[in-house]
């Protein structure tokens, strides 16, 4: 489905469709992409659209290894795929995901599936072990969110951090907290992350969700939850992206051409 998708975006020079709930674009693409050269980098909730990722999120071994990490009770929060087609300058910069994604407590695990052989040279996660366990760090730039960690922290994050490589089919499990990024591609093979994000039934959203979709809030394991559970700490609340992707907040234009 992958190379279908990044096929069927060769027709097109910006952001496209079908619409997300919110009515962004689906399907984003980076500044640089063309018709010889696609540059595919997000695919909004996918599981709206093929079966095989619905089931994937909802039935895997991933969603167990999940339940048995935050359950019993274990609810659905978004879906997104993250691309680097062969050529493409997208990278993603150190952050943390509970300041995107806030809730009253961070039971909340981020599940990476890769689609293709990851490796450092096309662009593999690079994670900080430990890093879950400190500070929240901001994305903010005085009043401007930009979805990154200031160069200061980004700098002393690069110098601990370590790849996460493997073959399709694995999968890294990687709590909301712990920091995160990844570099440009350098290969000729594409990188695909099918990425789900689930959180314990009673850690409640206190912002809106990015990515809003039909199977937001769904109880996929055990029971819906009464009561939210409180969990102290103090999160900067986020701005909610426009565009197609956070790759803007973070300051990677998007495509932007006519069809």
């Amino acid at each position: 489905m992958m190379a279908e998708w990044s096929e069927e975006s060769r027709a097109h020079t910006k952001p496209y469709g079908p619409p997300t709930i919110d009515g962004r674009p689906r399907f984003d693409m980076g500044a640089e992409h063309s018709a010889d050269q696609p540059a595919l980098r997000r695919i909004n909730n996918p599981s709206d659209l093929y079966g095989p990722f619905q089931e994937a999120m909802e039935k895997s071994a991933m969603t167990e290894m999940v339940n048995e990490l935050i359950g019993p009770n274990l609810k659905f929060h978004h879906c997104k795929i993250n691309q680097k087609l062969p050529g493409a300058a997208t990278e993603v910069h150190y952050h943390q995901d509970f300041p995107f994604t806030p809730h009253t407590n961070d039971d909340i695990i981020t599940a990476l599936l890769m689609l293709d052989d990851v490796d450092e040279a096309n662009g593999c996660l690079k994670v900080v072990p430990g890093s879950h366990k400190g500070p929240l760090h901001s994305l903010f730039d005085g009043d401007i969110f930009i979805g990154r960690m200031a160069d200061d922290v980004t700098a002393k994050m690069k110098a601990r951090d370590v790849p996460v490589t493997g073959k399709a089919g694995s999968v890294c499990l990687m709590h909301t907290r712990l920091a995160h990024g990844s570099d440009p591609s350098r290969s000729e093979t594409p990188r695909g992350l099918y990425i789900c994000v689930y959180t314990a039934a009673d850690a409640v959203p206190i912002a809106q969700n990015p990515m809003p979709n039909q199977n937001e809030g769904r109880v996929i394991r055990g029971e819906k939850q009464r009561k939210a559970r409180l969990s102290p700490a103090l999160v900067e609340l986020p701005e909610q992206p426009k565009s197609a992707s956070f790759f803007t907040v973070q300051g990677q234009a998007s495509a932007t051409g006519q069809d």
